[in-house]
């Protein structure tokens, strides 16, 4: 009997982990590349996904444009420049393709309105992750439908954002995670529990667009950088075993080349470091640093390696805007991850109405992320 309970324990135990690598390559991806062996894990990766079909088409490059209620997710500060009317924005993705999983999809809706009384716009978003139905079986490998069940995780946000001057805004954004890994109960280092857990974090973020100055910087520069993410670890079973979540630091510029009546061409650029610190105690265990201290910790070693880069462009015909062409590249150190990929995108407005799709080419061949597919709707009123 004792060794039946210890077969099933050990078979729930072995089901959890697995889900725990699905999360991780959903949001981070992987690489065939040997020597990708010092990529940061953490928990609820899912935060990192870009929302925005828009940006997705220009290589993940939002944080210095950040002009729509995606801002939540990019640039806060970007919802401070947005001063008219209300704006509903949905973002589907049908997620990592190449592996072949048809339920893992992400859904993401934010929603923006400027309130003239508290003199700045506020905005919330959910963003969800559904990791599809999860097959259990017994200790003989017989299906237990009874124990089936459906895994995601899914934030909530609430962010508010002003200028402190005409060419400078200031946003902040508060924000609840929940993941739900599994619902059935294990036991894992004499600690009984289930893959259900929750956090809370919050961002920071500010952005320049000069007014004023020589006309090649006047209305055509943007600097944008947001500090996401900063919040106490998630634990699911083990407390002292417990993940940071991905505490991230972004800076964005983008720069608009031309704009003249009815042509419009903007390139951008983002880099963006991971501020998670993991390490070995002296009993070779993983630990790592609260979230206070991994925004300084995380900083030694090769810096230079650990920053994501990625550029974009854009270009705009009609006027008012009309259709629109994209394309940008990731780039990721082979020892960080390895992940590079291009991207393109396309999009149209129409009255209230816009709509924006991306497509990713991940170069290398069966991985995760090829073929991946964003689709995003845009009302405005």
């Amino acid at each position: 009997m004792e060794a039946k309970k210890l077969m099933q324990k050990r078979g729930t135990e072995k089901i959890i982990s697995a889900i725990f690598l699905l999360i991780l390559i959903i949001s981070l991806g992987y690489s065939n590349n040997a020597n990708a062996q010092n990529t940061i894990s953490t928990g609820v990766p899912f935060l990192l996904i870009g929302p925005n079909s828009r940006f997705s088409g220009m290589g993940e490059t939002g944080t210095a444009i950040s002009d729509d209620a995606t801002a939540m997710h990019w640039n806060p500060s970007g919802l401070a420049f947005q001063t008219e009317g209300t704006e509903l924005n949905f973002t589907h993705s049908p997620w990592l393709a190449g592996l072949g999983i048809s339920d893992l999809f992400y859904d993401y809706l934010a929603a923006r309105k400027y309130i003239k009384s508290i003199n700045g716009t506020v905005g919330a978003s959910i963003t969800y992750l559904n990791i599809g139905e999860i097959i259990t079986t017994d200790e003989f490998g017989n299906a237990t439908p009874e124990r089936d069940y459906k895994a995601y995780e899914f934030a909530i946000a609430l962010a508010y954002a002003t200028k402190l001057r005409e060419d400078l805004g200031v946003g902040v954004v508060t924000r609840f995670i929940y993941s739900r890994l599994s619902p059935n109960e294990t036991k894992v280092g004499g600690e009984l529990g289930t893959g259900t857990a929750f956090s809370t974090s919050f961002d920071l973020a500010a952005m320049y667009r000069p007014k004023s100055g020589p006309k090649f910087i006047k209305d055509r520069l943007s600097i944008g950088l947001n500090l996401s993410n900063l919040g106490p670890k998630i634990s699911y079973v083990d407390a002292a075993q417990a993940d940071p979540i991905p505490t991230q630091l972004r800076l964005g510029i983008a720069y608009t080349i031309f704009k003249n009546e009815g042509n419009e061409l903007t390139l951008a650029a983002d880099f963006s470091k991971l501020l998670v610190h993991r390490y070995l105690d002296e009993d070779s265990v993983s630990r790592s640093d609260p979230f206070y201290e991994a925004i300084f910790t995380s900083w030694s070693g090769s810096v230079a390696n650990s920053i994501q880069t990625s550029i974009g462009a854009e270009y705009w015909y009609g006027s008012p805007r009309l259709i629109a062409l994209r394309a940008g590249f990731f780039y990721e150190d082979p020892t960080n991850g390895n992940r590079k990929y291009i991207t393109l995108g396309a999009g149209i407005r129409y009255s209230l109405y816009g709509f924006d799709f991306s497509y990713i080419d991940a170069i290398e061949e069966n991985h995760p992320l090829a073929n991946t597919l964003r689709f995003g709707l845009i009302i405005r009123f």
